[in-house]
């Protein structure tokens, strides 16, 4: 698959064991030294050399002449949703800058996929009326959910004692971005309209992880974390760096590929790709229509791969015990919600080991959709689910910041961004 070009620079976080290993071998050091730079920079997570207290402070220095750095991307600023998501404009080594996205107690997108972080989900429902009105979740809720309190020691989940816990979470998710902008153009997503920058490093990638990881003290092992690739970009566009940085987060950072989920709007010579991976993420396909004439009305890239090519594709990926493919359904009123609709669905995906989650469209300045009808959006499901399809209604997570599904878009300037000079 053909590459934009991706930054460039000393940073050494982004390298795999056996780079490392050369880099030490030219400023004459043993192989020990690069197993030591690796659980520095994955593990712990420095961000300086300075930090990096297992190497001799006259080979920290070397290698700080050489030009070389830790080079972890930075969170110029943050916006914080009345739900308390956040989102970070991070700024990459050259200047350029992605958004990111941090949801404490996540969106139940992982619900009926078949992993653990989905039987975490299992006792929470999104009605229609919240997936449009978007309201902030509550203490009430969360005490509903089964969410430890900061002081309580009844039930405590082991699995689960860090600084989540300490704020009354069970799990965060974030939402990971893989390009600067997006080529896809998909006529409901405001990312579209930056166009495409360029793709990012497999360090860049991961690298919003760990920035975020640090910035809210997470401790691997201690909390629990999901990933969703489904920030800006296109990941199978970006293959070969995006499946890198999935194997630094599994082998470095330490978190599991089975709480890791990509998105992709449906290029094929990725998915093939995808199948034959040892290690990787679950899947999700953005659906998004029923048929390709609606599919490709939205999503131009339609023409290049259809529907039924898309779903053969999909159907040789060899899935692990328990594991359902997750189609995504960005529902758009009057478009491609009518009951209609929902049967052909149900027709398309039959006899798949499948589920459908249901976004309500989240709306932004210049995109002419509206948002479905919340009994639109109920019958829809019913429809689904009354067919043999489990489906389930995604929650909206910072909408009134622009960081929802779809409204991400390197917004530099707003009132409702704080520099953040200081940690916080």
């Amino acid at each position: 698959m053909a590459e934009l070009e991706t930054g460039t620079g000393g940073a050494l976080f982004g390298m795999e064991m056996a780079e490392l290993t050369e880099r030490m071998a030219a400023l004459e050091q043993k192989p020990y030294r690069a197993r030591q730079m690796f659980e520095a920079l994955y593990k712990q997570r420095v961000e300086t050399l300075d930090a990096v207290t297992t190497l001799p402070v006259e080979l920290r220095q070397r290698m700080a002449a050489a030009g070389l750095s830790v080079g972890l991307p930075e969170i110029m600023q943050t916006a914080k949703s009345v739900d308390g998501t956040e989102r970070y404009l991070i700024q990459l080594g050259d200047g350029q800058t992605v958004e990111t996205v941090w949801m404490p107690d996540g969106d139940g997108g992982e619900r009926g996929d078949g992993s653990e972080a989905a039987a975490e989900e299992s006792d929470e429902t999104v009605s229609a009326e919240e997936a449009v009105s978007s309201p902030p979740i509550t203490q009430k809720a969360r005490d509903e959910w089964g969410t430890q309190s900061s002081g309580s020691t009844k039930n405590v989940d082991k699995r689960n004692w860090g600084a989540l816990a300490e704020q009354g979470l069970r799990r965060a998710t974030i939402c990971v971005s893989s390009q600067v902008g997006c080529a896809v153009n998909c006529q409901f997503c405001l990312t579209a309209k930056l166009g495409i920058q360029r793709n990012l490093t497999a360090g860049e990638i991961a690298g919003q992880v760990a920035a975020v990881l640090n910035r809210q003290r997470i401790q691997i092992g201690k909390d629990r974390v999901n990933l969703v690739f489904m920030g800006m970009g296109e990941p199978f566009l970006n293959y070969e760096q995006f499946m890198e940085a999935v194997r630094l987060l599994v082998e470095g950072v330490g978190i599991p590929e089975s709480r890791m989920t990509v998105s992709t709007s449906g290029i094929l010579p990725g998915i093939e790709a995808f199948a034959k991976e040892a290690v990787r993420p679950k899947l999700a396909l953005s659906l998004n229509a029923s048929n390709d004439v609606v599919r490709e009305r939205i999503m131009p890239v339609t023409r290049k791969w259809n529907i039924a090519a898309l779903l053969e594709a999909v159907k040789t990926i060899p899935l692990r015990t328990r594991e359902w493919v997750t189609f995504e359904y960005v529902l758009l009123g009057g478009v491609n919600d009518r009951p209609e609709h929902a049967r052909e669905v149900l027709a398309l995906l039959r006899g798949m080991r499948a589920k459908v989650n249901l976004i309500v469209w989240n709306p932004g300045p210049g995109i002419d959709y509206h948002q479905p009808e919340p009994e639109d959006v109920a019958r829809f499901q019913k429809m689904l689910i009354e067919g043999g399809m489990p489906a389930y209604i995604r929650r909206p997570r910072g909408r009134d910041i622009y960081a929802a599904c779809g409204q991400l878009k390197r917004t530099v300037e707003s009132e409702k961004l704080v520099e953040l000079r200081v940690r916080v």
